[in-house]
Formats: structure tokens, sequence, C-alpha cells
């Protein structure tokens, strides 16, 4: 059977009646739509639809033999294109890693050698951390640097050191670890940004050393281990090392960042 007239309460009922009965999908029929249907008053002047449902022709399939060859050209064709691609990518490898010296002969080239001078390492972070600064609102700044060995320091002035600081240091922080990612990218070696305002650094670190001697001492009088507010890495560090010459208490870290903090515990 390859086409059928039914009919049903709605359209869709009768195009599904339709299909069970030529046991078949709807994607492989064409419907006809014979008469939309009518739902009637109360049951009076229902008039229900009705289609026409036709086989959809199935086309011919092609032959193995043909399909076999087709397959065949296909991988051929694949088959050059890499070998292709195999040798171009040679070709530049060689381009890259050789180089004919005065004689004529070749010889081979550091890949991972460094580009660029520490000069201009630092002439890039600086203009970075002025186009940062000026974005935060900051226009006088100014900026001096020196360097000791991989070890890059940058100084910062201005009248707006505050908002370069930030609270407990957190700004500063941040811009420390955007210049550090600045001076080593695409330089293949490996520098240590260091990035302070005003002298802030010294002076916040000596404002912890004196808190961890407080803390410490408290620990030691109520018997009881004190914990301190969360800080980066490299402030509990400070403390650390502030009081690891002392052996009435100990100190370990505790949490997870960025809420990582420090706990004075006295030994008893």
């Amino acid at each position: 059977m390859s086409e059928i007239r039914q009919t049903g309460k709605t359209v869709e009922d009768a195009i599904a009646s339709a299909l069970e009965k030529l046991n078949t999908l709807r994607e492989q029929v064409d419907v006809q739509v014979i008469t939309e249907g009518k739902k009637g008053f109360l049951g009076f002047g229902a008039v229900p639809a009705e289609v026409l449902v036709r086989r959809i022709p199935e086309e011919p399939i092609l032959s193995t033999s043909s399909s076999s060859d087709s397959k065949e050209e296909v991988d051929e064709e694949l088959a050059k294109e890499s070998a292709s691609v195999q040798v171009s990518e040679s070709e530049v490898i060689v381009e890259q890693t050789e180089k004919k010296d005065a004689t004529g002969e070749t010889e081979a080239t550091d890949m991972f050698a460094p580009t660029v001078t520490d000069d201009e390492i630092i002439a890039e972070t600086s203009a970075y951390i002025c186009q940062i600064a000026k974005d935060m609102g900051v226009e006088d700044l100014r900026i001096s640097s020196e360097k000791h060995g991989k070890i890059l320091h940058f100084q910062l002035e201005s009248e707006k050191a505050a908002y370069l600081i930030g609270k407990r240091g957190s700004t500063l922080n941040a811009l420390q670890q955007l210049a550090q990612l600045v001076a080593n990218k695409g330089t293949g070696t490996y520098k240590v940004v260091r990035v302070d305002v005003g002298d802030y650094r010294v002076r916040r670190e000596q404002a912890l050393e004196q808190l961890a001697e407080r803390m410490a001492d408290k620990a030691v009088r109520s018997g009881r281990k004190v914990q301190l507010e969360p800080m980066p890495s490299n402030e509990r560090k400070v403390l650390h090392h502030a009081l690891a010459d002392r052996l009435d208490i100990e100190t370990y870290s505790e949490g997870k960042d960025p809420r990582r903090y420090l706990v004075i515990e006295p030994i008893v």
C-alpha cells in the first residue's frame, strides 16, 4: 500500500492513523489535507478531518562497487594532502632552527633564546603600570626602577598613593601580580617583580612584626591560641619569620585562600 485516505477528529489524528496503517514515519510520506474538519456544537454538525497520505518514493541506492571506488579516491586525496602538510611543517621547522654562518655551513639556533633585554622588560612593565594608574585616575605617577639579578624593583610615587595601595595593600598586591605577568610575557626568561608605593611594604612589614610579637605575648598570657585575620601568603611569611626564634609558641596557617590566616598557639 503506497497511499491511503484517512479520517479523524483532527488533521493530526487522521495523519497518525494513516501512518500506523502504512507502517511508516512522518518524514517518509507526503500529506494532502482534503478536509480540515469541524468540531460542531454540543456534538451536532461535527465534520471529521480527512487527509490523503502518500509514501515518498525512495531514491535508488548506489552500488557497493561505486561507493567503494569513491571511498578509495577520497582516501587517496587525503593521503596526498597529509603528506603535503607534513612536508610543509618540516620545511618550517628547518627554517626556524637552522641558519647559514659566514662559511656557508648551517648551524642550529636556540629557539628559546630570550628576544628582549632587561631594559626593554623594565620599560614595557613601567608603561603598563602607568596605564593602569591612569585608568584609576592617578595622573602624577612617577616610577623608578632597580635591577638585582632576576629581581626587578619598581618604586611608585604619587600624591594619590592611597589609591595605588588599597585596603591593607590589596590593590598594590594585585598591581604587582599583573606587572609580574607583563614582565615575563614572551621573554624566554623569568623575572621576579616587586612593586612598592612610598616604601609602604617596608612600613607594612614593620607593623606586621610588631603585631606578631603582641599576639604571641597574648597567646602565652592567656594560654590559648590566637587567630589572626586573613592575609596574603607574603604577609603570613613575615609573621612566621618574625616569630621563628620564639620557643614558647608555634605558628601555622589554616583555611583556604583568600581567607587563609595565621594561628599562634602557646606551647605548654
